[in-house]
């Protein structure tokens, strides 16, 4: 059975952007680790570079100016 991916990416983006501990009577917030948050982040850019078509290479004839 698939997974909608698309879901899963939203799912850890805003996992990645809430606070990791919240205390409010003592109103102290922790964040997640900044390492984490880069790892998050590389893996999700990973993952959209990887649904782009050509794989980022791109193939041109170089043709000189004043040839026949």
């Amino acid at each position: 059975m698939p997974t909608d991916s698309s879901s899963d990416d939203e799912a850890l983006r805003d996992a990645a952007n809430q606070p990791a501990k919240v205390s409010i009577d003592g109103q102290s917030v922790e964040q997640h680790p900044l390492k984490d948050q880069i790892e998050a982040d590389r893996y999700l850019a990973s993952k959209d570079a990887a649904r782009k078509p050509g794989l980022g290479i791109k193939f041109a004839k170089i043709v000189p100016p004043g040839s026949v």
